[in-house]
């Protein structure tokens, strides 16, 4: 096959003023992430506005569990992103090569597993999270055709993890605006012209999913950087997978873990029954284009603190850390507050009942107008994961928020059970969890300094 120059694409994080490049690398990243938040919400409103609330309920009360499932595969992702980066600063091509085979055949692999976890543990775990009778079957359902798609998946979260190591964002927002078209219009035909509901909605997704995993897959195959994939020689190179198993599996069971407290807060919203939990996932829907557009930041501070980290320009590290905490406080403060001010508008996109619009708005109150704070959060674990710290991140993030909530779930929200009570222990966790990952990236930063005193 023809190779193709991907050096207009890349982005010399190592050198030059650093600002300029993040927003360069930002924005196409960003965007990403909001269209296909936009093409999730898609699936949302299709369901809400012609399968009724308990379909809509159905796709709502799947997340939590599904997140779980599959943040430990998804954790390795930002493993190779953070060696594809360092071997990448580092100008080391046969080592970037081996690490992009491992990538993506661990990808391959992982989604198999997936496969079979979402089948078998769909039904069990949904009742064990008391789903209730009238949503359960639909959950089940959607769930289960859902993880059929996870090979897919998983190749283009792996894929475009390598693609962000070296700067290139702006190819996986092309493949993921194909796909996202794709599975608009395979929504609206298989839930409203042959009324599928929710088997629709995930049939629709699965097959967008294996459209975006195809597109990145040709792009590695086709470049002619050290990144390339040589799919007849690919395989999994065992020390490459150690590593990215020492930095990935800590991401991975941060974010299961993390999931295990949202599934138990899910959980709860469950107690309130379907219309609360309709309202719940409306609300966390349109939150989710916030979180998105400040989680870009966090792939920002992994690339470059990664790539600076494996070019010994630990100074830069510092200036990356400030420079994405700025701006995602500005973009966090600014998208939250607008969003709630708009979120009665924006709800009735979902939904036209006003009981679930108005649980929507007192979600939006309390978790979107500070959510800077968890933006700002991630910023920090990202500079650390850059410069390959795993453990510590994990510790602190488990600590101050996993461990926050679940004690809160079972204390102060068991006293006073409501809402607003159960919804105030995301923002207290994020602003707890943030003051402590600075003291630990500052402690880290002068350990690095010291052990390489020769290094700019």
């Amino acid at each position: 096959m023809e190779k193709v120059s991907s050096k207009k694409y890349e982005i010399d994080m190592c050198n030059g003023p650093l600002l300029g490049k993040i927003l360069i690398f930002y924005v196409p990243l960003m965007l990403s992430g909001i269209l296909q938040l936009l093409f999730n919400a898609a699936d949302i409103v299709v369901v809400g506005r012609f399968a009724g609330n308990e379909a809509l309920a159905a796709v709502g009360s799947t997340s939590s569990l599904t997140n779980l499932l599959v943040n430990l595969f998804i954790g390795l992702s930002v493993g190779a992103n953070v060696l594809v980066a360092r071997f990448y600063g580092a100008k080391q091509a046969s080592e970037l090569t081996e690490m992009v085979q491992t990538a993506v055949a661990t990808a391959v692999a992982g989604g198999v597993i997936l496969i079979f976890l979402g089948f078998f543990l769909a039904k069990p775990a949904l009742g064990w999270m008391g789903t209730p009778d009238d949503v359960i079957s639909h959950s089940v359902l959607y769930m289960r055709i859902y993880f059929a798609g996870m090979p897919f998946m998983m190749v283009y979260n792996f894929g475009s993890a390598v693609l962000r190591a070296v700067g290139d964002t702006k190819r996986p927002l092309y493949y993921l605006l194909i796909a996202g078209v794709v599975n608009v219009v395979l929504n609206l035909i298989f839930v409203i012209v042959f009324g599928m509901g929710v088997a629709g909605v995930a049939t629709a997704t699965v097959i967008s999913q294996a459209i975006s995993a195809a597109l990145v897959v040709r792009c590695l195959i086709r470049t002619d950087s050290d990144y390339r994939l040589e799919l007849e020689g690919m395989k999994i190179v065992p020390d490459k997978l150690l590593k990215m198993i020492q930095i990935g599996i800590p991401a991975g069971m941060q974010g299961a873990l993390f999931s295990i407290s949202n599934v138990l807060i899910q959980s709860s919203v469950n107690s309130f029954r379907s219309v609360a939990m309709a309202g719940n996932t409306a609300g966390s829907n349109i939150e989710g284009f916030v979180y998105t557009a400040m989680n870009a930041f966090y792939q920002a501070a992994i690339s470059f603190c990664g790539q600076n980290y494996g070019a010994r320009k630990y100074k830069r590290i510092g200036k990356v850390l400030l420079l994405c905490e700025l701006m995602v406080l500005a973009v966090g403060a600014l998208m939250g507050n607008v969003a709630y001010l708009l979120g009665g508008t924006l709800l009735k996109l979902y939904t036209v009942d006003p009981a679930v619009i108005e649980y929507g708005i007192l979600r939006m109150k309390i978790i979107c107008v500070p959510y800077f704070l968890c933006g700002m959060m991630d910023v920090a674990v990202g500079a650390l994961r850059g410069m390959g710290y795993a453990i510590m991140p994990m510790l602190v993030s488990l600590t101050g928020a996993c461990l926050f909530r679940v004690v809160w779930i079972y204390t102060v929200f068991r006293s006073y059970r409501t809402l607003e009570c159960l919804y105030y222990s995301y923002p207290i966790s994020w602003a707890l969890t943030f003051a402590v990952h600075m003291v630990c990236f500052a402690v880290v930063f002068r350990r690095v300094l010291k052990r390489d005193p020769g290094a700019e």
